[in-house]
């Protein structure tokens, strides 16, 4: 099925070539382990059924980088062994129709988030800007976690706007529960949040008004090429209840020139990047690959 699917993706949807000495009319299969971020070799014995029994995080990727609808994503986890995820779950699939919307902003900061503020993906500009988050796994890929427990962030904060974020955050995690009441790995994250991060803790039981939503704010980067002072823009996407951030600089300002010169670096630096056509992939939308 994985293997039909993956003959029906046109490469130039995604930014590939298409030569003459191209063969496959879809997409060769390191093309698609790269764009899921697990090996070929897996990928080989998946689409050969000698691996029966990938994680609900790989199927999302292929999910993901297959374009696939809602109907054949729902398949694709029964397939593996896995429930379909249900509307009383966090959503984290990221739509064919956001993907192409993603694709167009592929030389531009972005991370998307799910509404527990969990990673869902960040493109290679967003790690050249901020650093490299492929190697985050668990915790790690939840921003309140980062934020509470002070890990390394290039963004520069005042102490009053590093508590006002803290608090934000939580206020939207805390509505985001109201949502999802039934999700059982939303729960887990409350909990070990509580039991890690007193901070978190206060937050959660002062059971304060939501904060007024700040959809578009500045932001200070602290990077090696210089501080940074960009636009940053959360862009909701009600029906999958996901967050998009998007960093962005006046163009013709000194900011804009060393936001180019981050990216450009950052770009080249990371040794796990493929260049797909215009589209920079890193393998990083997922945890463990097998």
């Amino acid at each position: 099925m994985v293997r039909r699917w993956r003959d029906r993706v046109a490469p130039d949807v995604i930014g590939l070539p298409v030569g003459r000495r191209r063969r496959a009319s879809g997409l060769r299969r390191e093309e698609l382990a790269g764009l899921a971020g697990i090996s070929a070799d897996y990928l080989t014995r998946l689409e050969q059924g000698r691996a029966t029994a990938p994680s609900a995080q790989v199927v999302e990727a292929l999910a993901r980088a297959l374009r696939l609808s809602g109907a054949e994503r729902d398949l694709l986890y029964r397939l593996a062994g896995h429930a379909t995820p249900g509307l009383d779950v966090v959503k984290s699939h990221v739509t064919p129709s956001v993907q192409r919307l993603l694709d167009r902003l592929s030389n531009t900061p972005v991370v998307v988030y799910d509404a527990s503020w969990t990673l869902v993906l960040a493109n290679a500009p967003y790690d050249a800007l901020m650093g490299d988050t492929s190697g985050w796994r668990g915790l790690e890929r939840n921003t309140i976690w980062r934020n509470l427990t002070g890990l390394r962030n290039r963004v520069v904060h005042t102490a009053q706007e590093q508590a006002d974020h803290e608090a934000l955050l939580v206020a939207d995690l805390r509505m985001t529960a109201s949502r999802y009441p039934a999700d059982r790995e939303l729960q887990k994250l409350i909990a070990e949040l509580s039991g890690g991060c007193p901070r978190f803790g206060e937050l959660w039981e002062a059971d304060a008004p939501p904060m007024p939503a700040e959809p578009s704010k500045h932001k200070v980067v602290d990077h090696p090429v210089g501080r940074i002072t960009l636009d940053c823009d959360t862009l909701v996407v009600a029906t999958d209840d996901l967050r998009i951030t998007v960093y962005t600089a006046e163009p013709g300002t000194p900011d804009a020139e060393r936001l180019a010169l981050a990216v450009v670096l950052g770009t080249q630096a990371f040794g796990e990047v493929t260049q797909v056509g215009q589209l920079p992939v890193h393998h990083h939308q997922v945890g463990p690959v097998e």
